[in-house]
């Protein structure tokens, strides 16, 4: 009955707000109290009871009562953070704010004449805390509400145990407080396990929500073509002026990298026992992203020498970023830091991948998306990590998952053989399964095959047809003449071919079998027409029966052999849109592999553009975007090959190893079948194994990596896709729901 009253009187309270024409004195505190102190709401009650078209209502009819409400809010955390919470009441008053303020601030972000309300400055409110002498440096009330849940993150029994037998007593005592010593769990830097506390993590996820909450002005923002603008919030909160920046950061990441979802393995012990940490943990993992969203092409990251000992993020270290979070992650240099990190990171993204006899008997995590965007923030910030990762075996236990989550909900997934085959049939199948939004990934996909392909030592037979029936998809007529870039795949793919006949001919029969059966492919290459009559034709026949692996061409069409489309979303759920990929031109820089194995970067070559515009190397120039720019137009304004086109880069088709291989032995294979009668491909298999090139093939060329290089493109891309998966992800409540935001399109499926 008390909760019924408490709701009522918390409505009501709503409800007085919207339909009061003057402005409420702040001081009136009978009147603002009714919102925060009479009331025990949950987050959702507070969500239902205050609703949008009400926000808004108050925003547009009553501006000083919305800023009051939310100035008043403020002021109760702040109150809360010096005094320390010792009472229920004073607890209950800062977690109704914080849910009442986790409500209100997207209507505040969502009008562009209120964004910058939380950035002026409060009366009263000093940097100095001297009351009104120190008014004209008064803190934006952005900045008191921040270090405010800085503080109530580390607060003596409201979010961490408190070390003392009696509570800390004074606000001098709560200032003093070293949160250092209170980080929320062992690992990077901190070697205590504290005592698990369901209303503490509780309470931490409640003031986590807010902070996201805080940091989510940058969905109400368009996506800039360059990132440099930072976003004011995360900027402040990450600075050298919140004191809990280290312990906090320390924490979200030990949270996260600590958390076993499947604990003992009792079976069905998540449908026994509710998991109050997965939330705390999901929660962390995305504000934790959210505070490393930098970009990291504009400000180069601190290079460690890892040789000194003492605090796991060396001070000695030359300075790095503002942002103390990126400053810190990339300091992180022990090694058994980093294996602390990979092992849970692992242990995460392998969760949904765990077999057991008893059918959902296994707890299985949601979050792995933020998990992949943390290990890329974490290998992007910190060479030292990533290196260590490419040294592990571990590293497999990241792949794997990886390849797991690219292939989910596709066809059969059951599957035999090495890493380097799941790598290929996976791409095999994003390639081929004729859907368009995975279209602009094809150059980074086959950019990942090129840069392996020096090293595989033995695919399998599924493995190498997968990769000649790209070939063949990708040099049919109408597909290369059906878009300006379209060649460059069959280049990537021929260098793969080379790479692997030149380096790794040993080990490859399967593949060289497989290119002798498909030979007329690349005669078909080697002979490709140029003549302007056999052109237009392959165009009609394209106009004729779209194919899916058409870059412009629709959704429709069938997908080819081997796969099945994704699974199309629930009727009325939510997707959001992404900026467009970066070309891969911007993605990458050329680096050379010298005889010792080091890396030699490679100075990007001029583009020479012929007459019609196109690029004279068979070297990729730009993204596959949705709408590409024509290097040659007809009167009609559409793109159109012409002869000299298709000679500026057939000329460069990089066919001499293939060519010199069928050479030499497709004879030798056809005598063996007509000599031994043979029709078995074993016995064919058996003979290439036995097989050598040595001497007859042309020198080998030297191996070309193209290692990835962040840049603004990059950064935008994932600044919309983090945001796209927090808005899709904070559905209870659903914090951003229907607001006006501009980082992204929501569409409803």
């Amino acid at each position: 009955m008390g909760s019924t009253d408490s709701k009522l009187n918390f409505r009501k309270a709503v409800i007085q707000l919207t339909t009061k024409t003057q402005p409420v004195e702040a001081t009136d505190d009978a009147f603002w109290d009714q919102f925060w102190a009479d009331t025990a709401t949950s987050v959702q009650d507070v969500f239902a009871l205050v609703p949008a078209a009400e926000i808004r209502a108050v925003r547009e009819e009553s501006p000083s009562n919305l800023a009051t409400l939310c100035y008043k809010a403020v002021e109760k955390l702040v109150q809360g953070a010096e005094s320390g919470c010792h009472s229920e009441k004073e607890k209950q008053i800062v977690l109704n704010c914080s849910r009442l303020l986790t409500r209100v601030l997207p209507y505040i972000f969502e009008d562009p004449d209120w964004r910058g309300f939380f950035w002026s400055t409060v009366p009263g409110a000093g940097r100095g805390g001297q009351g009104e002498e120190d008014d004209e440096h008064a803190r934006p009330l952005a900045e008191s509400l921040l270090l405010a849940i800085a503080d109530l993150l580390f607060c003596p029994d409201f979010t961490v145990q408190s070390h003392r037998r009696s509570t800390v007593d004074s606000a001098e005592d709560v200032h003093s407080l070293d949160s250092c010593e209170y980080i929320w769990e062992a690992g990077v830097g901190f070697a205590h396990s504290p005592q698990p506390n369901y209303i503490h993590d509780m309470n931490r996820m409640e003031l986590l929500k807010l902070l996201l909450t805080c940091f989510s002005e940058a969905m109400y923002l368009p996506p800039a073509p360059e990132s440099g603008s930072t976003n004011p919030w995360v900027q402040f909160f990450c600075s050298t002026e919140n004191r809990h920046a280290l312990p906090l950061f320390t924490s979200l990441l030990n949270t996260v990298c600590a958390y076993d979802p499947v604990g003992y393995g009792i079976p069905y012990n998540h449908l026994l026992f509710s998991d109050y940490r997965e939330p705390l943990v999901e929660e962390a993992a995305q504000v934790l992203i959210v505070t490393l969203d930098h970009d990291s092409a504009s400000s180069a990251s601190p290079t460690v020498d890892g040789t000194t000992t003492g605090t796991a993020m060396d001070d000695a270290d030359p300075p790095g970023p503002e942002n103390l979070f990126v400053n810190y992650l990339s300091r992180i240099h022990r090694e058994e830091d980093f294996q602390f990190i990979l092992k849970g990171i692992a242990r995460l993204l392998s969760n949904p991948l765990l077999q057991t006899y008893l059918p959902n008997s296994t707890k299985k995590i949601q979050f792995h998306q933020e998990l992949l965007v943390l290990f890329w923030k974490l290998c992007d910030f910190n060479k030292k990590f990533l290196f260590f990762v490419l040294k592990s075996s571990d590293v497999l236990d990241i792949l794997v998952p990886i390849l797991f989550f690219l292939n989910d909900a596709r066809a059969d997934q059951f599957f035999t053989g090495t890493h380097a085959d799941l790598l290929i049939v996976v791409f095999h199948k994003i390639i081929t399964s004729g859907h368009q939004r995975l279209q602009p990934l094809f150059d980074c996909l086959l950019t990942i095959v090129v840069n392996v392909s020096p090293y595989l030592k033995s695919l399998s037979m599924v493995t190498a047809n997968k990769l000649l029936h790209l070939l063949e998809a990708f040099s049919t007529t109408w597909f290369l003449f059906s878009a300006a870039q379209n060649h460059h795949l069959v280049f990537f793919l021929l260098e793969v071919f080379n790479n692997i006949i030149q380096y790794q001919f040993d080990g490859n029969s399967n593949l060289v079998y497989a290119i002798i059966r498909k030979r007329s492919i690349f005669h078909q290459l080697a002979n490709l027409p140029t003549d302007p009559p056999t052109i237009h034709k392959a165009l009609q026949r394209r106009r004729r029966t779209p194919e899916p692996l058409s870059r412009t061409g629709s959704q429709e069409g069938t997908s080819m052999e081997g796969s099945r489309p994704a699974a199309p979303a629930e009727p009325g759920t939510l997707k959001t849109s992404l900026v467009a990929t970066p070309g891969i031109d911007k993605l990458t820089e050329k680096s050379q592999v010298s005889e010792d194995g080091t890396l030699r970067s490679l100075e990007p070559e001029p583009q020479q553009s012929l007459e019609d515009g196109s690029p004279a190397k068979g070297e990729p120039s730009q993204a596959w975007r949705e709408q590409r720019r024509p290097s040659t137009s007809s009167a009609s304004g559409q793109w159109s090959p012409t002869p000299e086109w298709v000679l500026s880069w057939k000329s460069k088709l990089p066919l001499q190893t293939i060519m010199r291989l069928l050479q030499v032995l497709v004879p030798q294979v056809e005598k063996i079948c007509i000599d031994k009668g043979l029709t078995d491909e074993s016995e064919i298999l058996r003979f290439l194994q036995h097989g050598t090139l040595v001497g007859l093939l042309p020198v080998p060329h030297p191996i070309l990596i193209r290692k990835y290089q962040a840049n603004s493109g990059t950064a935008m891309w994932f600044r919309t896709y983090m945001w796209g998966v927090i808005y899709l992800r904070n559905v209870d409540p659903p914090v951003w729901y229907d607001t006006d935001v501009k980082l992204f399109e929501i569409q409803r499926v």
